[in-house]
């Protein structure tokens, strides 16, 4: 028999099942952008309808929230959410890329530099800052990705723009030897979205006046999406070829990322039709999860005046 006697489709894998709408947390592996991950479950899911809540570059790992289905329209309130890091800034060189995948433009002797002046500078860059994004980001400058620009050769100055880092503490100081000699400065971050770890490891170094960045990056939280849910790809990729991937549903997504609201048989009819409901209690973040009394998310919701209306329907009628 020749090989044009072959039928393709005997030779391919079997397709996966598709899986439920639901969030997958993942464990990026180092070395993998977030649209290979995405490319990955994809496969996994058994389903092209696959999008993530915010990259991370392909050196750091760690947690990335993935939606599946219908989940992928949560994705974008998700985005929003605070995050938590564990990150490694070096002291004592500065990169073009203000990461160890950059080339180094300076060093300096960082082994003057003392424990009581990196805590003054790390307690400077907490709170509510102004912060240069690393001109390598995704941000777009006159319709071109910074990094793609730089790649190019052109010469990258981004504004700065309001960050909160409502978390910065130094956990480990280890002296890394010269010449010249440099410091290593372990750190937990939790911050607001849009904030870059890189330009937090740039802009320590230079207060320091030694120059700084980044050598490690992990992940550890995305909103209530912790690492300890996370599973690698390949814990994913193990998963049974012909079982539907277990996702977190999306009540249960909803419910650790947002506030919720539990709703009454008559608010969830009103919902499904895309109407407004009283408003709930004041002062609450939105937007809320609203959760049927058969426990289905019903909608997203924000208020307006004396009613809250659903900006995001997942069960209309």
């Amino acid at each position: 028999m020749s090989r044009s006697d072959v039928d393709p489709a005997a030779t391919r894998p079997p397709r996966r099942p598709t899986a439920a709408d639901g969030l997958v947390v993942v464990d990026k592996p180092a070395g993998w952008t977030s649209h290979d991950v995405v490319a990955r479950m994809r496969r996994i899911a058994g389903t092209r309808k696959v999008g993530h809540a915010g990259t991370l570059d392909p050196m750091a790992t760690g947690v990335l929230v993935l939606g599946i289905g219908r989940a992928t329209r949560l994705l974008t309130y998700v985005v929003g959410a605070d995050k938590e890091y564990v990150a490694t800034i070096r002291l004592g060189a500065s990169t073009t890329t203000d990461d160890a995948e950059g080339e180094p433009f300076a060093q300096s002797d960082a082994a003057g530099v003392t424990r009581a002046a990196i805590d003054h500078e790390v307690a400077v860059l907490t709170g509510q800052i102004q912060q240069v994004p690393s001109s390598v980001s995704a941000i777009k400058v006159d319709g071109q990705r910074a990094y793609a620009l730089v790649r190019a050769g052109a010469n990258v100055e981004l504004a700065a723009r309001p960050v909160t880092v409502s978390r910065f503490t130094v956990d480990d100081v280890r002296p890394v030897a010269g010449p010249p000699a440099a410091l290593d400065v372990d750190v937990t971050v939790v911050c607001s979205s849009g904030t870059y770890i890189r330009a937090l490891a740039r802009d320590l170094g230079a207060a320091l006046g030694v120059g700084g960045h980044l050598t490690a990056l992990r992940r550890t939280r995305v909103g209530g999406y912790p690492l300890a849910s996370a599973r690698t790809l390949d814990e994913l990729e193990a998963w049974p070829a012909d079982v539907p991937l277990d996702v977190l549903a999306l009540a249960e997504a909803a419910r650790a990322t947002f506030p919720v609201r539990e709703l009454t048989a008559a608010e969830t009819t009103a919902l499904s039709y895309g109407k407004r409901i009283d408003a709930g209690p004041a002062g609450v973040h939105e937007p809320v999860a609203a959760i049927s009394p058969t426990g289905e998310l019903v909608a997203l919701l924000e208020t307006s005046g004396p009613h809250a209306r659903p900006v995001l329907v997942f069960a209309p009628a």
